[in-house]
């Protein structure tokens, strides 16, 4: 049975979350505290609701949407990795989604299906439900880092980077088909899929900025790593002038077995560059 709207879609939720949680973060910096106070409170009100409505104990994971009766739609989805992304769920729901879109029936080892092989409109040659988008896996990937699930980003960038050897140019299209992978065999084109398509240009830089925990602070001119890690086909990563409120530094990151050392070979101004581990 199809549902019938009006539709509510679980990341819609969380982007709304997200926004207010910003705005709330603006309005600060503005010397609005009190309207800041009100779009925080606004936030969390939101994700308690959220959590109440939205996530079902018996598939593990949050509904794809409500219906217009309010009702969950229980369809194992890459949706609830997008809730991860905007960090409106709680951390005991965000760990049972990274292991439920972590399972073969998710994983399909050139990345995350939009839709789990067990679900009844699966079909990994659909334009939603099973194919594999880059986009969608570097906000997953995000979300992933948020949560501080490394080795779960490390597998999703190995998978696009694997997959894109297969491409043209190397060159992540806009979606790719969401069969499993196996031997001596690239994944399977979507043959009218964008390539080049601007979401899957910039996926490889949100996946590396989930790697490294990078987080720039302009205002404070500060760099943050937050357990800051590679994958195991980069050894090194050089950043050239980057801007931090308006002053610029060049990085170099390198590999060290699981560690990451971060060396700042030029500074034009004060820039703090730290590492949290």
């Amino acid at each position: 049975m199809l549902a019938q709207g009006p539709i509510a879609l679980c990341e819609v939720q969380g982007y709304v979350y997200a926004a207010k949680r910003l705005a709330a973060r603006t309005a600060r910096r503005l010397g609005m505290a009190t309207r800041g106070d009100m779009l925080d409170a606004q936030a969390a009100k939101l994700a308690e609701r959220f959590e109440a409505a939205f996530w079902c104990e018996d598939i593990g994971t949050y509904a794809l949407a409500l219906d217009g009766q309010k009702r969950p739609c229980r369809v194992r989805t890459s949706n609830a990795g997008q809730v991860l992304f905007s960090g409106i769920a709680g951390p005991e729901h965000a760990d049972s989604v990274m292991r439920g879109l972590m399972r073969p029936s998710f994983f399909s080892g050139w990345g995350i299906r939009t839709v789990a092989r067990e679900e009844s409109r699966y079909n990994p040659m659909s334009y939603h439900n099973g194919s594999v988008w880059p986009h969608d896996n570097a906000l997953i990937a995000a979300g992933f880092a948020r949560y501080g699930h490394k080795n779960a980003i490390d597998r999703v960038f190995r998978g696009l980077f694997d997959a894109a050897s297969y491409m043209d140019l190397r060159r992540l299209p806009e979606l790719y088909c969401g069969f499993q992978r196996g031997r001596q065999r690239g994944p399977t084109l979507y043959p009218v899929a964008c390539s080049p398509q601007a979401w899957s240009a910039a996926a490889p830089f949100l996946l590396l900025q989930a790697c490294l925990g990078l987080d720039v602070k302009g205002p404070e001119r500060q760099v943050c790593f937050h357990q800051p890690a590679l994958p195991h086909f980069l050894r090194e990563v050089h950043i050239h002038n980057l801007d931090v409120g308006g002053v610029a530094v060049d990085l170099l990151l390198s590999r060290h077995g699981d560690d990451v050392s971060v060396n700042v070979l030029r500074r034009e101004g004060t820039v703090e560059v730290r590492i949290v581990t």
